[in-house]
């Protein structure tokens, strides 16, 4: 598992960006958020962790972890 922060969410588009702790950035949707967090809100700043998935437009986080 990776750590990094939130740095941009769009609610009404559904994705958003992580910063690693590496500073590399990673697109991540509402739907790669695990289900145990799916209740908390997201925000900018929030720390998160991750697992990072390899596909051909870049890396994506998935299992995406809220930490409040």
């Amino acid at each position: 598992m990776q750590y990094g922060v939130i740095k941009m969410f769009d609610p009404l588009k559904g994705f958003g960006f992580i910063v690693t702790e590496d500073d590399d950035e990673v697109y991540f949707s509402v739907h790669d958020i695990h289900p145990k967090s799916r209740h908390l809100p997201v925000r900018e700043g929030m720390k998160v962790g991750f697992d990072l998935r390899r596909e051909m437009k870049g890396d994506r986080a998935v299992n995406v972890r809220l930490f409040p």
